[in-house]
């Protein structure tokens, strides 16, 4: 009896230790309707570069899973809504799919979730009714090569599959999609895997201005909105959609579900029409939801949840159909370089109320003009990196700057550098017509560009020190628990 207890003590502690070393965790959807983005392989180098850890594509392309393999990202995968129907008809279909497409490839390829179909109850086509029957064959097929508890089956919502929102406890489920949602979410229970939904504040405040502030959706609000059911207050939107979805879930009795954002972002142009879409906008707006997720803040209804949260998107997708912002959702553009700079740690120097692309305080920077011909750029930088006596080591291969590996890449760090010892005067951005000025800064992550009156090296493997949060709260939290398991075990 007593070994029993000690037994079953043990085993508690293991599962707490486990259970808290989760965490939050930040992805990117990497969607590739675009007919000028990098190949798979240079698209894995790139997410390895930044650090990003999960990405979610939208099919199961061969390609790309095999570019992803040994990177240590793990991949969510999908089904089209196009390719719904055999899924949900043949469990032999669904079978050879799993042979055929994934297992060849897994587990070099950490694929983690399956997503059958995508924001269905908003196509064109009516497929919801075919979504149950797909998750169900597919996670047969995972049953059968015993990977139902390693690979997650779920899919895809926007928030319309709501019938209200606001407030978030008064959230509920549009009626009109009980007959598959219920099933769904029964499914989801037993098999723990989560609801996913697509969460866009951008697009709330571009159609109601009126009704949600700028800041709100930005995560910058110094005002609240109250909850009048509840009392709880909310400082941005994102967390008011969340919760709504929560509640929804809890109206139909299930609490157990947790719920995963697929999508959510912000563009960083549109048209004359959509004045928020900018790059310090979208800048502000994901540096400020990374902290926020990263930091297992939670929402008013679940404080400390854990809540994964994916952004959209890896690139500019210029075969987007619909307005000017549909294709500038990117963090980079087709070149590799940076939209503009974004830290995924979630710890990284720049303020939540300020952007990474701000205006200097200590002047302008110099980087390679767009329009200027690869031979001046190199011509240029050849003579930067020689005559001009500029330090380019930082672009040399494995040093912080190399990547992107791309000659506008490396010329604006040397440009920069030059323009920077010599007095950061206009003549000394010209290169013969090569080098324009920019009052925005062109860092990233650890590649650190020069300004006015700095004397030490533009690239540095420093980062701000950042105030004690969960990363370290959770590391002395596993200490814990692996210390007293340890003891308990040697006494007992």
């Amino acid at each position: 009896m007593g070994r029993g207890f000690r037994l079953i003590f043990a085993a508690s502690l293991l599962l707490m230790l486990l259970d808290i070393s989760k965490g939050s965790r930040i992805g990117v959807c990497y969607g590739r309707n675009a007919d000028d983005i990098p190949t798979p392989d240079k698209v894995a180098q790139l997410v390895q570069l930044h650090k990003i850890r999960h990405v979610r594509i939208y099919d199961s392309n061969n390609q790309v899973l095999k570019a992803f393999a040994n990177t240590g990202v793990q991949l969510m995968i999908g089904i089209p809504n196009s390719d719904l129907l055999p899924f949900s008809q043949f469990q032999s279909y669904a079978d050879t799919w799993l042979r055929n497409t994934v297992l060849p490839y897994y587990p070099a390829t950490k694929v983690t979730y399956i997503t059958v179909g995508t924001e269905v109850t908003e196509a064109p086509s009516n497929v919801s009714a075919l979504v149950v029957p797909a998750m169900q064959k597919i996670f047969t097929a995972l049953r059968k090569t015993g990977l139902q508890g390693k690979i997650k089956v779920s899919s895809t919502h926007s928030l319309g599959v709501l019938s209200r929102s606001f407030p978030p406890s008064a959230g509920a489920f549009n009626s009109s999609h009980a007959f598959f949602l219920r099933p769904m979410l029964e499914f989801l229970a037993e098999n723990r895997s989560p609801f996913m939904v697509d969460v866009y504040p951008y697009y709330s405040y571009r159609d109601s201005p009126k009704n949600v502030s700028l800041d709100y959706a930005l995560f910058k609000s110094s005002s609240e909105v109250i909850d009048p059911n509840t009392g709880l207050l909310y400082n941005n939107l994102f967390d008011a959609q969340i919760d709504a979805v929560y509640y929804a879930l809890m109206a139909l009795n299930f609490r157990t579900i947790r719920i995963m954002v697929t999508e959510t972002g912000w563009p960083s142009k549109g048209s004359s029409k959509e004045t928020a879409a900018t790059p310090d906008n979208a800048q502000t707006y994901n540096t400020n939801l990374i902290r926020h997720v990263i930091n297992d803040t939670g929402t008013p209804a679940k404080p400390g949840q854990e809540l994964d949260v994916y952004i959209f998107s890896l690139f500019n997708e210029n075969r987007n159909p619909g307005m000017e912002s549909e294709r500038n959702w990117g963090l980079f553009y087709p070149d590799q370089t940076s939209v503009y700079s974004l830290d995924f740690t979630g710890r990284g120097a720049v303020d939540m109320t300020t952007q990474a692309n701000i205006t200097s305080s200590n002047g302008t920077w110099c980087i390679a003009s767009s329009t200027a011909s690869k031979a001046d750029l190199q011509n240029a930088l050849d003579w930067a990196c020689g005559s001009g006596n500029v330090d380019c080591s930082a672009i040399q291969p494995s040093q912080p700057c190399f990547e992107p590996d791309n000659l506008v890449s490396h010329a604006s760090y040397a440009f920069n550098s030059y323009y920077e010892q010599n007095g950061a005067t206009d003549i000394a951005c010209s290169f013969g017509g090569s080098g324009v000025k920019t009052n925005k800064n062109p860092s990233y992550d650890k590649c650190l560009y020069m300004t006015a009156g700095s004397n030490k090296t533009a690239a540095s493997n420093t980062t701000a020190t950042p105030s004690i949060s969960s990363s370290v709260q959770l590391g002395f939290s596993l200490w814990i628990c692996s210390c007293l398991l340890f003891i308990f075990l040697l006494l007992f």
